[in-house]
């Protein structure tokens, strides 16, 4: 990033979106299950997803299980926990292996949260998180434990809005990006990828190599991406003016 970003073009010529959810389709809530399906969401990623003929997907660190609850399924491409799930177009599945250190890491975290209140763990089976948006004065001590236990296990550290996560190792959401790129109906379509942390810079790269763009979605900060929307509302906002916008 060389100045202010500016909002993304409407105008996109053959696009393929690829969505993160918390913090660009869904407001940040004080815990992860308080995000909920929102009717104008789901409307909204039904409209786009039929004009682009399928070329959207949603690109987040939640599950899928998850992604389909909040986004009501509206979308037959998905990618969950950083790339380590990811559900192509035509409904196949891919779910990266499990290492078995994530188990005694989730531990770890249990163990640590069980006197701070305010910290959530969680579970993805592929991956461990520690938030801690509602115990914020302990960031650096949760911190300081997943960089300790990434050294230990050989997990990868993945921090994020409020959080720290240890995944598998091998995927993130730009190798996610990547491999939906290859596949119908993204094949030779022009990836755009929106997103609100350093999880998504990922995303933001991998969509630059392949001749799209990164939108970053919240404050102006040093960035890969190319342009930037205010918050969730003004994303909503965009993506219905692309899907009314001819192509």
């Amino acid at each position: 990033m060389t100045g202010p970003l500016v909002a993304p073009p409407s105008l996109l010529r053959r696009p393929a979106l690829f969505l993160d959810l918390d913090g660009v389709l869904a407001p940040l809530a004080p815990t992860p299950d308080a995000v909920v399906p929102d009717e104008r969401r789901t409307a909204v990623l039904r409209s786009v997803s039929a004009r682009f003929e399928g070329r959207v997907a949603i690109v987040s660190g939640r599950t899928l299980a998850e992604v389909d609850r909040i986004s009501e399924g509206v979308l037959p491409a998905a990618s969950g926990v950083h790339g380590l799930e990811r559900r192509r177009a035509d409904g196949t599945l891919t779910t990266g292996a499990v290492d078995p250190a994530v188990g005694p890491v989730v531990d770890a975290f249990r163990t640590f949260a069980a006197d701070r209140p305010g910290m959530i763990v969680e579970d993805k089976t592929v991956a461990a998180g520690l938030h801690f948006r509602g115990a914020q004065d302990q960031a650096g001590a949760a911190t300081d434990l997943a960089e300790r236990l990434a050294d230990e296990t050989g997990l990868i550290l993945q921090p994020g809005n409020l959080v720290v996560e240890l995944k598998t190792p091998g995927t993130d959401k730009g190798t996610a990006l990547t491999a939906f790129m290859a596949e119908l109906p993204f094949q030779g379509a022009v990836p755009v990828m929106l997103g609100d942390d350093l999880t998504d810079e990922h995303g933001f790269q991998a969509a630059e190599a392949l001749g799209g763009f990164g939108v970053l979605v919240g404050p102006e900060r040093i960035t890969s991406a190319r342009y930037r929307l205010s918050d969730v509302a003004a994303v909503l906002d965009w993506l219905e003016t692309v899907s009314e916008a001819p192509e």
